[in-house]
């Protein structure tokens, strides 16, 4: 692409000026680090609980791409979402075909730790989204720790680290999941449901607890500027989240008339092959022509 800008025109500002998409950021690592014991060991063979020990502690062929998340008021990236690959940039499938249940915390873990490791490598500046699984999860001031070790080992900053639950997941119990997002943000972190409109609870979830933001779903994102059912659908969604006080994010744009129609309504944050797709262990860049 041509006239390629991120923040500041060099990749060097902090994610949204230090600023979470729903609320003002905080700098937790001295909190964290004060409540939690961390080392600078990264064996995520040793969980801090006894049933993450019974876990198969077995090697994960994989890797990362990374798909910029870019702000449109300011014309600019501010997240990278870290997307799970195979060795030499296969698809999930090929990852997916390594998880089963009894390695689910090890895989969920050691992508949080490859994540932080390869964005550092890259030199990753912004934020950085990772997803996790919540039924990997058992205790999460516990299970956090590798992650927060992963952070001080590679100088990672944790206040940029942003934690994606899927909403198309069907978790366990609810109440497990309302634990984790509620331990995460007492933390500090940022937290984020992805995929909101295709999964299992849609606005119910935000009835139990808010995150500090959603990130609404292809589905409902695609050819949103022809389909009315489809704008009321998400202005609804966006009001309701007004009120609550939680940011919105549209993921999945493919087409410039979305990302107009969206923006007309509001909504600042975006993602998708619009503006870039996901590069295999880089960091694409998005055209300023974009926006």
């Amino acid at each position: 692409m041509d006239d390629i800008q991120t923040i500041d025109g060099n990749n060097n500002a902090r994610y949204a000026d230090n600023q979470r998409v729903g609320n003002s950021s905080t700098t937790i690592e001295r909190s964290i680090l004060q409540t939690i014991p961390v080392t600078n060991t990264l064996d995520v063979r040793e969980p801090g609980c006894n049933q993450c020990r019974d876990q198969d502690h077995q090697a994960f062929e994989l890797s990362f791409a990374f798909q910029p998340i870019v702000r449109a008021s300011s014309r600019s990236i501010v997240s990278y979402e870290a997307l799970a690959r195979g060795p030499q940039g296969q698809g999930f499938a090929y990852v997916k075909q390594q998880i089963n249940d009894n390695n689910l915390y090890h895989f969920d873990q050691t992508c949080r730790v490859k994540a932080i490791e390869l964005a550092t490598r890259l030199n990753l500046k912004v934020a950085l989204n990772i997803n996790f699984t919540p039924n990997a999860v058992y205790r999460p001031e516990t299970c956090i720790r590798t992650t927060l070790a992963a952070a001080k080992k590679y100088g990672f900053p944790v206040e940029s680290i942003h934690f994606e639950v899927t909403e198309s997941e069907e978790v366990q119990e609810k109440s497990h999941l309302f634990d984790i997002i509620a331990a995460y943000k007492k933390l500090g972190f940022t937290t984020a449901i992805d995929d909101f409109g295709a999964g299992f609870s849609g606005l119910n979830l935000l009835a139990e607890f808010q995150p500090d933001y959603i990130k609404i779903d292809r589905a409902l994102i695609d050819r949103v500027d022809q389909k009315p059912a489809k704008q009321a659908i998400i202005q609804g969604v966006l009001l309701t989240c007004k009120m609550l006080n939680i940011g919105v994010l549209a993921e999945g744009v493919e087409r410039r008339e979305e990302y107009e129609w969206l923006c007309s309504k509001g909504v600042d944050l975006f993602q998708g092959y619009y503006f870039a797709r996901p590069g295999f262990e880089q960091l694409p860049e998005v055209a300023d022509s974009t926006f």
